[in-house]
């Protein structure tokens, strides 16, 4: 046959062999993995392959990881039903893979290459990653800090709030005097307290530790109050006819009881002790996130505020994982029950 008689018909035919071939041997295509493949290339592509209205530093190296993204998800397209369990989670993010390479291709379009969202107030992709690569060893150090004080200021406001919402919610006339308190304190941004702060704490290092810890109590406290008030009264009873006390009673019925009710409040301090950090660190502080944040604002460096925003984001999103993980660890015996 004479290659000018090659059809329509014999390419449907070829296309319909190759994949009774592919079915034959086995091999499935994982689509979504495909699709964001094609998009992590196409972000690539626009990297390096358009100019940039303004310099940005390290698009080569943004080019090279989103490349082998690419080149990951375009292995994994074909290879992913061998993994197994982990095949499974990774094809559950399949859809996000997709709208994260397009969001790259089109961040990169509206700001290095077209500068409709201009220089200093965005930033591309690649000018945030020059800041992690250039100012490693500052960030690093600011995180170090950041940690710290936030560590201090989460962990004793929810020791002191876990036990300020036992108390509240076992003794009634405790309750009496303290929720009204509570209840009133509670909406007051804890920001608000900055000026007594100064006062009542020796250094600025000490107030942004009350500062923090005051947003990440008050939900604990209040939570732990209504889970403990909220135990059913048929597991008191029954604990006290197999002849329990009042101590057996609160650590071993009202406070495993109150539990989930207590990570809800652990996780709204959690939420509200990350955005109270920035503030806290603005009192003074040499060193941390929130310190940076103000430091290269004040010289519209808006490309490493929003590098540490995305620092900020990332490690409180691993910390509320780990809580998660905590959480179901002590909570398996309450499967099925709740």
């Amino acid at each position: 046959m004479d290659r000018g008689d090659f059809g329509v018909s014999d390419l449907a035919q070829s296309l319909d062999d190759g994949a009774a071939g592919v079915a034959r041997s086995g091999l499935r295509i994982w689509w979504p993995g495909l699709h964001a493949a094609a998009a992590w290339f196409l972000a690539a592509a626009i990297t390096v392959g358009l100019p940039d209205v303004i310099p940005w530093g390290s698009a080569g190296l943004f080019a090279g990881l989103v490349t082998g993204g690419g080149v990951a998800l375009l292995l994994l397209s074909v290879t992913i039903d061998r993994l197994g369990d982990l095949g499974r989670k990774i094809a559950y993010w399949g859809p996000w893979f997709v709208a994260i390479g397009v969001w790259f291709a089109v961040w990169e379009l509206t700001t290095a290459k077209t500068g409709w969202l201009p220089k200093p107030f965005f930033s591309p992709p690649q000018g945030l990653l020059n800041v992690w690569v250039v100012d490693f060893d500052r960030l690093l150090l600011c995180i170090g800090y950041s940690l710290r004080l936030w560590g201090l200021g989460f962990g004793s406001g929810i020791v002191a709030g876990f036990a300020l919402g036992v108390a509240l919610g076992w003794s009634k006339r405790f309750s009496y005097w303290g929720m009204p308190i509570l209840k009133l304190i509670g909406p007051v941004p804890a920001t608000a307290w900055i000026p007594c702060t100064f006062f009542f704490f020796p250094t600025t290092f000490h107030a942004s530790i009350f500062i923090v810890a005051l947003s990440a109590g008050i939900p604990v406290a209040i939570l732990t109050a209504s889970g403990v008030a909220s135990v059913d009264r048929a597991y008191y009873d029954v604990a006290r006819t197999l002849g329990a006390n009042r101590r057996f009673l609160i650590f071993r019925v009202a406070i495993p009881a109150s539990l989930p009710h207590v990570f809800v409040g652990l996780f709204m301090g959690l939420y509200y002790s990350f955005a109270v950090l920035v503030v806290a660190e603005m009192l003074g502080a040499k060193y941390g996130l929130g310190w940076y944040i103000q430091f290269q604002t004040a010289y519209s460096g808006y490309a490493n505020v929003y590098a540490t925003l995305v620092i900020m984001a990332l490690l409180c999103a691993g910390i509320v994982h780990l809580q998660f993980r905590i959480r179901d660890r002590l909570l398996a015996w309450q499967k099925g029950i709740v």
